[in-house]
This record gives C-alpha cells, sequence and structure tokens, in this order.
C-alpha cells in the first residue's frame, strides 16, 4: 500500500489520498524563520481530496547574546479549603521556585483567591522586595471555596498595570478545584482568556489533582496561547512552576499576526488545532508569543480547484507574518509563498508526498481523533471510544512506518512524536472505565493542548 493511500484508508477525516507539496526554501527575517510548505508537490487534476499547508514559524537566535527581556508576571494561586495541608505547602514551594528564576528588573505580583480575592503582593519590580514576596507567599492559608473566574481577572488586572510591548506579560494560574463562585463555565473562561489576550497576556494554566476542571483550565489556556499541564502530585509543582518560568523568560517574539492569502482557485476550509478566522480565500490567526528555537506551526487545510482552474504550475498561497522582535523591540514582517504543480498521473502526485509535513499533519489529526474519542466517553459510550481510540493508535502505527523510512524520511523527533501519541492512545483506551476516567481524562486534554500548541514542556 503507498503511503498516501495509508493515511485516508482509516479516518475520512484525513482526505489525504491525493495531493500533497513539496516545501518551498524558507523565508528569513529578524530574528523568526518562517517556512510555507505543503504536503505534496504535484496535485493530481482529477482529485477531490483536499491538500494541506503548514506554515512553521521558528526564532533565530541573535548574532549577539543580548539580555533576556523582561518579564511581567502574575501569580494567581487558589487558596480555598481545599487547598488546605500538602497542596499548599507544595504551591508555595512552587512559587518561591518561580521567584528564584526572575531578576530584580522583572515585574511579579500574587494573588490569591477563595470565595474572595486578594492581592499580597501589587504588581511592581521585584528589585529590593524579594524578601517581602517571600514573606507574602508564606503568609498564605486556605479556606471557603473557588472564585476562579474573579483571581484571573484580578492577575489580568495586575499584568496590565505594568504592560509593555517590550516584555512577557503572562498570568500562571494554579487551581485544584472547580470555579463555583462567579462566572464558571469553560465558554466564560474562555472569553475571559481571549480578552486578555487582545491585551497581549497570555494565561498559563496549572490543574492539581483530580477535582479541577480540565475544559475549563484547557480553554482558558487555549485562548490566550497560553501553556496547560495537569499535575497529579504535589511534589511535582516545584518543578512545573520552574518550568513555565523557564519558558516564560525564553519568549522572543510576541503579537504575532499571520495572514495567509489562498490564490488561483485553492480555498481554505479550517485550521487543525488552532482559532483561526477564514474569510473568502484568506485565512488570519494569532499568535501570542513563540519562544526562542521551539518551533510553532499551523496546518490549513485547503479545498484544489477543479480541473478547470488547474494549469501546468501555480501559486498556492501567499504568506505574510507580521511579529514584536522582543530582541529590539520593533515589529518585523517576514513572507513566503508557495506554488503548485498539477498533473494527470495520480501516481506522480502520490510520490511526491513531504513527508515532514505530512507527520504534524498526521499529529494534528490523531488530536482530532482522541478529542472524539473524549466527546463519546463523555456521552457514556465506552465502547465506541475505546475503537476510536484503538483505531487512532493503529493509524499513528502505519504513519510511523510510512513517514519514517524510505526518500526522505520525515525527521526523527516528528517520527518520535507519533509514536508517544501512539503509546497514549492505546493507553487512554485502557484507561475508560469509571475508576480511572477522571485521570485519563485530565491527561487525555492535557496532552490534546501539547499537540495543537506545540507547547515547549
Amino acid at each position: 500500500m503507498s503511503p498516501v493511500r495509508t493515511f485516508s484508508s482509516l479516518f475520512a477525516l484525513a482526505a489525504l489520498s491525493g495531493a500533497f507539496l513539496l516545501p518551498v526554501s524558507p523565508a528569513r527575517a529578524a530574528e523568526v524563520q518562517i517556512g510555507a510548505e505543503l504536503g505534496h508537490s504535484t496535485i493530481a487534476r482529477k482529485s477531490n481530496d483536499r491538500v494541506y499547508l503548514r506554515l512553521s514559524l521558528k526564532t533565530l537566535k541573535a548574532k549577539t547574546q543580548r539580555e533576556r527581556p523582561p518579564i511581567n508576571v502574575a501569580l494567581v494561586i487558589d487558596r480555598s479549603g481545599s487547598m488546605a495541608g500538602e497542596r499548599l505547602v507544595a504551591a508555595k514551594k512552587g512559587a518561591h521556585a518561580a521567584l528564584e528564576r526572575l531578576s530584580g528588573d522583572d515585574v511579579m505580583s500574587l494573588v490569591s483567591y477563595n470565595h474572595e480575592v486578594d492581592v499580597p503582593r501589587e504588581a511592581g519590580k521585584i528589585g529590593s522586595d524579594r524578601r517581602d514576596i517571600e514573606r507574602a507567599i508564606d503568609a498564605l492559608s486556605s479556606s471557603g471555596t473557588t472564585a476562579l473566574y474573579a483571581g484571573v481577572k484580578e492577575g489580568g488586572e495586575q499584568v496590565k498595570a505594568f504592560k509593555s510591548d517590550m516584555q512577557v506579560n503572562r498570568v500562571v494560574l494554579l487551581s485544584d478545584g472547580l470555579a463555583n463562585v462567579g462566572p464558571s463555565t469553560p465558554g466564560e473562561l474562555a472569553e475571559l482568556g481571549r480578552e486578555l489576550a487582545s491585551k497581549g497576556i497570555s494565561v498559563s494554566t496549572i490543574g492539581l489533582g483530580l477535582e479541577y476542571n480540565e475544559d475549563l483550565m484547557q480553554r482558558l489556556a487555549a485562548a490566550s496561547d497560553g501553556n496547560h499541564v495537569f499535575v497529579e502530585r504535589p511534589s511535582d509543582l516545584a518543578e512545573i512552576f520552574d518550568r513555565e518560568f523557564g519558558d516564560a523568560l525564553s519568549i522572543a517574539a510576541r503579537d504575532i499576526i499571520i495572514q495567509i492569502e489562498c490564490k488561483s482557485g485553492f480555498t481554505p476550509k479550517r485550521v487543525l488545532g488552532r482559532e483561526a478566522e477564514i474569510s473568502g480565500n484568506r485565512v488570519t490567526l494569532k499568535l501570542n508569543q513563540l519562544p526562542a528555537d521551539n518551533e510553532r506551526y499551523v496546518v490549513v487545510e485547503l479545498e484544489v480547484p477543479n480541473s478547470g482552474l488547474a494549469s501546468a504550475d501555480g501559486d498556492v498561497a501567499d504568506v505574510d507574518v507580521g511579529y514584536l522582535n522582543l530582541d529590539d523591540g520593533a515589529r518585523a514582517e517576514a513572507k513566503a509563498s508557495v506554488k503548485a504543480t498539477f498533473t494527470e498521473d495520480a501516481k506522480a502526485a502520490e510520490a511526491s508526498i513531504n513527508k515532514g509535513v505530512m507527520s504534524q499533519v498526521t499529529e494534528q489529526i490523531a488530536t482530532e481523533n482522541s478529542e472524539k474519542a473524549v466527546e463519546l466517553r463523555d456521552a457514556g459510550d465506552i465502547t465506541a471510544a475505546r475503537k476510536v481510540l484503538e483505531d487512532n493508535a493503529a493509524y499513528l502505527n502505519r504513519q510511523k512506518g510510512a513517514l519514517g523510512a524510505g526518500v526522505m524520511a520525515a525527521p526523527t523527533a516528528s517520527i518520535s512524536t507519533l509514536d508517544k501519541l501512539e503509546e497514549k492512545s492505546r493507553e487512554a483506551a485502557a484507561g475508560l472505565e469509571s475508576e480511572s476516567w477522571d485521570k485519563t481524562r485530565k491527561i487525555m486534554r492535557q496532552d490534546q493542548h501539547k499537540s495543537k500548541v506545540q507547547q515547549a514542556y
């Protein structure tokens, strides 16, 4: 079986039996490298299948090492009654670990909440106040219920007070419980995340234990282009805080606006894994931040023009990426374009597959399948959910073989990602029963988020 047929045989969603496009040379501008690539260099004229455009973004190391940009962070800690004991002790340890990461020029605020919101440390440069901040962290105590929305909103207000385009602006939320005071639905928290994102502020969410609402936490993070992590054991919190703040300290570009204009009858149908606006032949989406040396990518599914519009070759899309370079504080722009060739020879189209691109398309399709399994399990259909996950694991296994071998095999790191997703899909299929479902669901939501936004940790 050819690699292309392997892609399309399991899920109609893949729609990959026709054309994929070969990459063009990446464009470079300022400190960001972009690459506009598609899954296949030649498109079969008589194919009704769709093709995939993959846009990758990666910051380039500066020629001279400069001081990192300062960060402006609000640490928002749940101190409701459920955090009593080991959890709050671990949260304080994690907060201290975060503080150790920061310099005197960084801005930090500390927000705590139960049914009310307190601000033990208002936003301001750390400067010589480090010991005062340590005492404020140590003084946290637990009681009451959970006004999560109000806590995050106040965290956003603290960040806004010192917000600057020349720094990283972030809210980091830790909670172990359900939001039960004030707005409490995933939709309401996602809207708050979008509001903060519009101000250049991301929200990273850390869910502790098995009682929190993972849909709420994940959607809040996704809407603001933040990170999301499930932490089962309080003892792991300090490491997670350290990695979260390490990520914040590595941001090299912000306020990234991507515009993709499709040409020659190609029609954008959807963006896999990310929120985007599609208007006619134009796709617009925003990434809040781009860490140094960490690739982010966007996959767009395109409808192929009918045979009457298909010429021997032509433009597929023009890409324009605007961003704020934190190295020098200036806005910069990068451009790229993609072309395609049409053919009557279906075998020639199949043979021109770009395995590197398709490995990342495969990752996004597998993530969508994982989300479908959660929907089925939530509806009570364990059997159907298990079948989706088992089929997904088999799909990933076949993709590894097709994409990881032969001429121009996909990068080892990409194949390793597919291997891990296969393993996780099999583990999830075995964890759908009621006694393990809460944990399995949280792991699945975390992994889905990481795949969709290419989280660095």
